[in-house]
């Protein structure tokens, strides 16, 4: 199934070249999408564990701790790393 991956705040650079649809297993979980993304661009401060996640708009915690998510087919996953300044 295809789902779209959103990398928003620092960090975003790092995946200039992200497709625009990621192919991932039918029963696949957020879990399983930042393995794929750390597998394809190694760590990186746009999906550190302090970052937000949100399915479809809907804040599930952080990298290292949210609620579990199964994906469904057109999904958009969010990543939103922290900003800081002035």
């Amino acid at each position: 199934m295809k789902i779209r991956l959103v990398v928003i705040g620092r960090g975003y650079d790092a995946v200039e070249d992200m497709p625009e649809q990621w192919e991932v297993p039918e029963d696949a979980g957020i879990e399983d999408v930042i393995c794929m993304l750390l597998e394809r661009y190694g760590e990186g401060p746009g999906w550190a564990a302090s970052c937000l996640v949100a399915v479809g708009g809907r804040h599930l915690g952080t990298i290292a701790r949210h609620e579990p998510a199964t994906l469904r087919e057109g999904d958009e996953l969010t990543l939103i790393a922290p900003v800081a300044g002035g």
